[in-house]
């Protein structure tokens, strides 16, 4: 994998080595990170180039993992072009077939307010994330070098689902997801990644990132059932093993 001198090259901005922190998927590790601002300097084809090297966004940062003695978390991308939905994607579209989809500029409105911060109350409770206003809520998930837009979910006119996904020369990249915890058991987190892949294909863009996988982790095994799934190894990109799977996400 490309060290931190040819990373450089690559940046407009300086790259930085964090701390050792809590790991936030393996609670008995300390997690390092090789991390940047861009800032407006960078350029769609760089960002992509970017993420075909491991890196991802969070807000206006890049980051990837830098862990001393731990590679478990591994960049995965699909294939857009070559998917082809299995019996169990298939009927999470059947499911949804009563929502309507809509493509645009991600939003901070009341409306997304809204279902943002109750789903964090679902998915973290007792935790602090869920109060988040407008400028926090830009904050987290958009970037202004970034081209970010959204996939809205509508049902009878009421929103349900967003899924927040940044587009580069060749790819997108999924961001962050979050829907109506009610509407839990449509599998909208499922829907959403079926929905980004078909805009790749519609867009003409080959792949779509959805971050780090950890082998056995039980919050990411869903990942591995978008086959065919490319992980990034030493060497480059190549197939994740069939024998390597997990559960869909809800």
């Amino acid at each position: 994998m490309t060290g931190p001198a040819e990373l450089a090259a690559l940046l407009p901005a300086p790259l930085f080595l964090s701390g050792p922190q809590p790991c936030g998927y393996l609670p008995d590790r300390k997690a390092t990170h090789l991390f940047t601002d861009p800032g407006p300097g960078l350029e769609p084809a760089r960002y992509g180039r970017l993420l075909a090297l491991g890196f991802r966004r969070s807000g206006a940062f890049l980051y990837r993992p830098h862990c001393f003695g731990c590679d478990a978390c591994v960049p995965v991308r699909v294939p857009a072009g070559t998917f082809r939905p299995r019996r169990w994607a298939r009927r999470t579209l059947e499911r949804n077939r009563d929502l309507q989809r809509t493509l645009g500029p991600a939003a901070a409105d009341a409306e997304h307010l809204d279902l943002y911060n109750r789903y964090l109350a679902w998915r973290h409770p007792g935790g602090t994330m869920a109060c988040a206003d407008a400028a926090e809520y830009r904050e987290l998930l958009l970037a202004p070098w970034a081209e970010t837009v959204e996939l809205a979910f509508r049902l009878a006119g009421r929103l349900v689902a967003v899924a927040v996904t940044d587009r580069t020369a060749d790819a997108l990249s999924a961001v962050y997801t979050y829907y109506d915890p009610a509407l839990a058991p449509r599998g909208l987190g499922t829907l959403a990644i079926l929905e980004q892949l078909r805009l790749a294909r519609e867009q003409g863009l080959p792949w779509v990132y959805l971050g780090y996988w950890i082998e056995g982790h039980a919050k990411m095994g869903y990942k591995a059932r978008f086959r065919p799934l490319e992980r990034l190894g030493p060497g480059g990109w190549v197939p994740l093993a069939p024998d390597r799977g997990g559960d869909g996400p809800r």
